[in-house]
């Protein structure tokens, strides 16, 4: 079985990017985050569970999901954020699992927002790589990327765990607090470096 490798970080920390470099080496990558766009696509089994939960409300004229609205929505209830999470991320899990079944090099890299935040896919990872910044850093690049206001990037930061809690449960770091350019040289190494942890469990 291919060794496990899961990505995360908060938000506008860089994952992307890393895992797009990592990408780049050969490495296979499955990124729940696209996972979960393409599950709440019209006719995709997520839509229909959030419209059946929340209601039409949180779709646009064209049926698709108002990710802004819905956004805006749980990351100011607790609880509907738990009962979102509650119906998308076992349809998220089981997607991921899929893919990760098929993966045929000797490791591969599952991006997981909320790794250290939900038990889901964390069972499944044999390390956890933390891509970091500072957090004034995280709010700029939110910002810039998504046009959210600073204090709606606060608050999505606010119910992920904070930055030093994330390193701490690091089994490794990617500095991303500087240009996008010189995270290579580390990926570059942490490849060479999971290339052989996984030689030695295979």
């Amino acid at each position: 079985m291919t060794y496990v490798v899961g990505l995360t970080g908060g938000i506008g920390s860089g994952k992307s990017a890393v895992a797009d470099a990592f990408a780049r080496l050969g490495v296979e990558v499955v990124d729940t985050d696209v996972l979960a766009h393409r599950l709440t696509a019209p006719g995709e089994p997520g839509l229909e569970a959030i419209r059946a939960a929340f209601g039409d409300h949180f779709l646009t004229p064209s049926g698709e999901i108002d990710r802004g609205r819905l956004r805006d929505h749980v990351f100011g209830d607790a609880a509907a954020r738990t009962r979102l999470e509650a119906l998308l991320h076992p349809l998220i899990g089981a997607a991921a699992r899929q893919e990760m079944a098929r993966w045929r090099g000797p490791y591969g890299l599952v991006v997981v927002p909320l790794l250290l935040e939900r038990a889901g896919l964390r069972s499944s990872v044999e390390r956890i790589l933390v891509v970091d910044c500072s957090e004034e850093q995280q709010v700029a690049r939110v910002v810039e990327r998504s046009g959210l206001r600073p204090e709606e990037v606060r608050a999505i930061m606010a119910t992920q765990v904070g930055r030093a809690e994330r390193l701490a449960a690091a089994d490794d770091i990617i500095d991303n607090s500087g240009p996008i350019e010189s995270i290579t040289p580390r990926v570059v190494e942490l490849d060479a470096k999971y290339r052989a942890l996984a030689a030695r469990v295979t």
